[in-house]
């Protein structure tokens, strides 16, 4: 798979880091393998988790391809970038042809990446997993690697301004691989996945640098001190979004029928 582009946006990103201090704090590298099919599991906070959850792979001398949903790849811009990448569209309403090419991936030694819980999570806690990510690893026997990130949130994500300003810490964590097989149930590697995921991240907030922190940020879960919405109140703010795509393509599907 040729890659032109890929390798000069990661150059770019790690000027980024450098030049805006942005400190990464990073462990368990070590578990992302240097070659063959792996899928790695990402938490999901912000609109520049692409950038963040690839550079562990990154620092092994691995590229991630992402599965992400059609709609980025249909946009005039963000198509070709993604394309580039050789990134993997995923179709909301019929997700098997993303499954499918994700498994071809895999099987030619990729490292692809996918972001479990479907849509950013406006808590910055994590949401419920859904169970593709289980699905996919154990169908292409590779292990399912589970990475979370935190402080990504703080530059952009939804809902809130971007702030590209300097000084900011990004903590990731790489977790030990799971190995699950086609006889497993993929509720209850699910399960697992989500336990070890919920226990990383809380991990990662606790050790963050309090004064990057403060109670009362906006980007601190509630019950850590925080000001986000609570997990049912982001909840909510999902099923009040998923009203409005729906009335949206509604009104497209009336207006190309001509009625």
């Amino acid at each position: 798979m040729r890659d032109i582009v890929y390798p000069v946006v990661i150059a770019a990103a790690k000027t980024w880091f450098k030049v805006g201090d942005v400190r990464i704090q990073m462990t368990g590298t070590e578990h992302i393998p240097r070659e063959g099919g792996a899928l790695v599991a990402v938490n999901h906070l912000s609109f520049v988790d692409y950038v963040l959850a690839g550079y562990p792979g990154a620092q092994r001398g691995r590229l991630t391809r992402f599965i992400a949903k059609k709609e980025v790849f249909d946009h005039p811009v963000g198509g070709p970038v993604m394309r580039s990448f050789h990134h993997i569209a995923l179709d909301r309403a019929d997700g098997q042809g993303g499954m499918d090419e994700a498994r071809r991936y895999l099987d030619a030694g990729e490292l692809v990446g996918i972001f479990p819980e479907g849509t950013i999570s406006r808590s910055f806690e994590l949401q419920p997993l859904k169970t593709g990510a289980a699905r996919i690893a154990a169908d292409a026997g590779v292990p399912l690697i589970p990475i979370v990130v935190w402080g990504t949130q703080r530059f952009l994500t939804k809902g809130k301004p971007r702030d590209f300003g300097r000084h900011k810490t990004v903590a990731i964590e790489v977790g030990e691989p799971l190995h699950p097989s086609p006889e497993d149930n993929p509720n209850l590697v699910t399960k697992d996945l989500q336990a070890r995921m919920e226990g990383m991240l809380d991990r990662l907030i606790r050790s963050y640098p309090a004064d990057e922190q403060p109670p009362g940020s906006w980007w601190l879960p509630a019950r850590y001190g925080g000001s986000a919405p609570t997990p049912d109140e982001a909840a909510a703010m999902y099923a009040e979004e998923r009203r409005r795509r729906a009335e949206r393509k509604a009104a497209q599907r009336k207006k190309k029928s001509g009625r």
